[in-house]
């Protein structure tokens, strides 16, 4: 395991101490959980993005479900005669 150094704010560094305290947690624990979530909605963010990059250039090929086509297939849910979701 690496160690960095972080200069905190004392508008941080205060309610960090504070909370650590009340966890029973350290300082150290926190910001390392508090990055690790940044890190994975950053990742998560990343996924959205590239998924909407995707469904643009599908669109721009032409590739298109009808909103009719989806509004019946919605329609069906919960349905003992549930259709198959439309396709391109």
């Amino acid at each position: 395991m690496s160690v960095t150094s972080v200069r905190l704010h004392p508008e941080i560094e205060n309610p960090l101490k504070d909370l650590a305290k009340k966890l029973d947690r350290s300082k150290n624990y926190l910001i390392n959980q508090a990055i690790e979530e940044f890190i994975a909605r950053q990742s998560l963010e990343n996924e959205r993005w590239e998924e909407t990059l995707q469904a643009i250039r599908s669109i721009e090929a032409g590739k298109r479900v009808e909103e009719k086509a989806v509004s019946h297939w919605l329609d069906s849910w919960g349905s003992e005669n549930e259709y198959e979701p439309p396709r391109t």
